[in-house]
């Protein structure tokens, strides 16, 4: 797989006042996308208690108990990715591997597609480098829908860091919303929901001084974050 100057993005080399969105449209999509992520588990707990107050239904009882358990699990793993992914975190201003790991594992759990985090666990990131590596590795697994390998590693040399996400599976991709956001641009067609995220990756970066990187063959998709250290 070849990342090319075709694929390179330079946000540094963009004032913030150009970016194609910001201040309160920005916040507007990254609502909609956490109220679109927290809609699902959400709904399922309500559906559970429903059953468990369902005269007609208490030989669902344990099924509905599991729902509520898993539903709830689901639910207090996006709250915990959300708020490093997408807000301010907790007043930590370092994170490590192994807290970052168990965010994204915490999304992926049943899921089709496997998570190889080849971090070490100890490996300190800054809250900047925190944000754009889960973001990146939620990526990375979103771009296989029909199953496959998702690989998290780093790279330091020459003063930055690189965080790289590599997916391979039978029918690895991005869709074209995602791509027009890890370009930078602005969303003219397609879904809103499945362009936010790369856009506020591509903004991450940007706002941390560093480039990103997307390439994509047939099932194999590549995304590096270049991060100045």
């Amino acid at each position: 797989m070849t990342f090319t100057d075709d694929s390179a993005v330079r946000p540094s080399e963009l004032a913030i006042v150009e970016l194609p969105a910001g201040g309160v449209e920005l916040a507007a999509y990254i609502a909609g996308k956490l109220c679109h992520d927290f809609i699902s588990p959400a709904g399922a707990v309500m559906s559970g208690l429903d059953l468990l107050e369902d005269p007609t239904a208490q030989d669902m009882r344990d099924d509905a108990m599991g729902l509520i358990r898993q539903s709830a699990r689901k639910m207090v793993a996006h709250v915990h990715f959300a708020r490093v992914a997408f807000g301010a975190a907790t007043t930590s201003e370092q994170f490590t591997s192994a807290e970052l790991c168990n965010l994204v594992k915490g999304l992926a759990e049943g899921g089709r597609s496997t998570l190889d985090w080849r971090i070490p666990d100890q490996a300190v990131f800054t809250k900047a480098q925190a944000r754009i590596l889960v973001n990146l590795a939620w990526m990375t697994l979103g771009a296989l829908p029909t199953g496959g390998s998702a690989v998290v590693t780093t790279r330091e040399e020459n003063g930055w860091i690189h965080l790289i996400g590599s997916a391979e599976g039978a029918r690895a991709r991005l869709k074209p919303e995602a791509m027009t956001g890890l370009k930078g641009e602005r969303l003219v067609e397609g879904l809103a929901g499945q362009w936010i995220q790369p856009y506020w990756l591509w903004l991450a970066v940007s706002e941390a001084g560093g480039r990103l990187d997307v390439a994509a063959e047939e099932g194999r998709v590549g995304l590096i974050a270049a991060l100045p250290t």
